[in-house]
């Protein structure tokens, strides 16, 4: 592929017409297939910031595990929307909009261009089309369900959510204990099913002016690409970083402790299996959950996809994104 130009700006500044049409850029694709490099290019062409929709990287003191960029990855470009609580305090979909809000409007304020970036569908949908009605957490029935998932077991309680609302069941896998918690708690709170709330909100809310980029590769390149990550997260210290989580008191039933590669590690230093056996489940689970992630994605509108080729580098994929935002924000100029 031929290396193409980044097209020369005068200024990455938005006019008050565009910031009056409120513009937001989503960079969005399966874990490992190149979403962070390709979005520091854009960032760095319209001199703007990176907003992680990642629901792991919110935790602090997990880093090669979520695969945060380090500091010279990140070339100067601001992070935000990371390192948000600890492993032990919950978060969720509700929380991350709110604090995504709070940065995008100051980005309005100093008129640069919001860039979101990151695979959890969930926080990017909710940010883009609203939240539904469901009633707010109850953290004393979430640990009584946590309780019942670590003493019935995962499908004991998934069980019970097949029973009372199928239609969310049905797109839950059953090991997705805090979706299926969430479901459940919902349903005991207002006797109501989620699917309910979900249907009747629609998720039609259209507070941005929004492009939607996916990012996708051939899954024989993607699972290479996944395997690949592991064995440098792995070699990079995911282990010691596990163990000192560990030695700083935080269990392996709290949601953050349950992520990929976490769980893994720590089922591996219990003497759960040997280190080959964790590193054949470690990218299995990564490789379903990118399907997963794939699958998600495909349902939401408004999405145009990309696909990187082997060779490309993220430079070009970079620059045909940039190319994408161009015309996409020369067209918000000339609406009135």
């Amino acid at each position: 592929m031929v290396m193409m130009a980044i097209p020369a700006r005068a200024t990455c500044c938005l006019s008050e017409r565009q910031v009056r049409l409120k513009p937001i850029v989503v960079i969005v694709g399966p874990t490992a297939v190149g979403k962070s490099r390709v979005a520091i290019e854009v960032a760095k062409a319209f001199e703007t910031e990176v907003l992680t929709a990642d629901s792991r990287q919110v935790y602090r003191g997990m880093d090669i595990g979520t695969d945060k960029p380090i500091p010279d990855e990140r070339q100067g470009i601001p992070h935000r929307l990371i390192d948000l609580v600890n492993p032990d305090e919950s978060f969720n979909a509700g929380l991350y909009r709110r604090q995504a809000l709070d940065e995008i409007e100051r980005l309005y304020r100093d008129r640069r261009l919001p860039l979101v970036v990151g695979g959890t569908g969930l926080y990017v949908r909710t940010l883009l089309r609203g939240l539904c009605g469901a009633p707010p957490a109850d953290p004393t029935l979430r640990e009584t369900l946590r309780q019942e998932a670590k003493e019935q077991g995962h499908d004991r309680l998934y069980a019970r959510l097949v029973a009372v609302d199928p239609t969310t069941a049905a797109r839950l896998h059953p090991r997705d204990e805090s979706k299926v918690i969430r479901a459940l708690e919902v349903y005991q709170l207002s006797g109501r099913r989620m699917s309910e709330f979900q249907q009747e909100h629609g998720f039609d809310e259209q507070p941005f002016s929004a492009l939607i980029i996916g990012l996708n590769r051939g899954r024989d390149l993607l699972y290479r690409r996944i395997e690949g990550r592991i064995d440098s997260q792995l070699a990079d210290g995911l282990m010691e970083e596990t163990k000192q989580l560990l030695d700083q008191g935080y269990r392996l039933d709290c949601a953050a402790m349950k992520g990929l590669g976490y769980r893994h590690v720590a089922a591996y230093l219990a003497g759960e299996y040997d280190a080959a056996e964790m590193v054949r489940r470690f990218k299995r689970d990564t490789r379903h959950y990118a399907k997963r992630q794939m699958t998600w994605f495909r349902k939401e509108q408004g999405i145009q996809w990309l696909t990187i080729e082997e060779s490309e580098t993220a430079q070009q994929t970079g620059a045909l994104v940039i190319g994408q935002v161009d015309r996409f924000l020369a067209a918000l100029g000339g609406q009135g």
